[in-house]
């Protein structure tokens, strides 16, 4: 009779398990994300959430960029709609990342390149905690003159410096002066040569751009003074500031003494082909 009762008691302990172990068995898989256009459409919330994740954090948003959602288990959340022309912004992008990454599986493995070499493009490739991903050099240049352009500089330093959104490094002020010569807008160049040695005062090549600046100014002690400043930097830039100091002859000039140079009268050479 004790046996019995033990079997019993043991059986009674056991079935809850057993009927726990069979009912977890039969449960049906969760169901699929609605809503998916671009991800694989058998995906359910728990794959797809952390790729949300990434993209959010990718571009330094939150769900509410491209999805209704206005807090964590809000009720009027609805991430399947489809409101926001952001959205369908995402989507795009996120088939052209997929197409890029296919096109660096299959053409660098033409290549030989290993497949554990190879590096996937991923939304933080370029977005880098921004929203719109553009180059720190053009929202300079975006502004209406290079007081303005400096001066976003310093707002946007002040912001993210330290992160990985932009370059502020010497070459963002520096690519902004080499444009402003380009445009001949040569003020410009020296403001963006200023203030980048405010940031980086051992810049040699922004003292070289501000010498530049000044020679096509024509203000040639200006253009020297700067000159020096970048060789006594860096001593590579000393034949330049030689060169600025004394400058060649220019190429036809006569040489010392007024004679002609060779190659007939007037200094008339052969044309090509003759």
């Amino acid at each position: 009779m004790k046996r019995l009762s033990f079997v019993c008691g043991s059986l009674a302990m056991l079935l809850p398990g057993l009927l726990g172990a069979s009912l977890a068995a039969q449960a049906p898989p969760p169901p699929p994300a609605k809503n998916l256009q671009v991800l694989p459409k058998d995906w359910t919330n728990a794959q797809v959430l952390p790729v949300m994740r990434e993209i959010a954090a990718a571009l330094g948003t939150e769900c509410g960029h491209c999805h209704v959602w206005t807090g964590p288990g809000a009720p009027g959340n609805d991430f399947p709609a489809d409101v926001k022309p952001e959205k369908a912004k995402a989507r795009v992008m996120l088939k052209m990342v997929m197409d890029i990454n296919n096109t660096i599986s299959t053409e660098f493995a033409k290549l030989g390149k290993p497949a554990n070499q190879l590096v996937k493009v991923e939304c933080v490739t370029c977005h880098r905690g921004q929203v719109i991903p553009k180059r720190l050099v053009d929202i300079v240049a975006d502004q209406s003159n290079a007081a303005a352009g400096v001066a976003k500089y310093r707002e946007l330093r002040k912001e993210f410096y330290g992160s990985q959104s932009y370059d502020f490094t010497d070459t963002t002020l520096f690519d902004s002066a080499t444009r402003a010569i380009a445009a001949m807008k040569y003020d410009d160049a020296i403001l963006y040569a200023q203030a980048n040695l405010e940031f980086n005062p051992k810049s040699a090549r922004s003292h070289q751009v501000m010498s530049q600046a000044y020679q096509r100014k024509g203000d040639m002690p200006a253009a020297i003074a700067a000159m020096e400043k970048a060789a006594a930097l860096d001593p590579a830039l000393q034949t330049q500031l030689n060169n600025l100091k004394n400058p060649p002859p220019a190429r036809g000039a006569a040489p010392a003494g007024g004679a002609a140079p060779a190659g007939g009268a007037g200094g008339q050479g052969r044309g090509r082909g003759q």
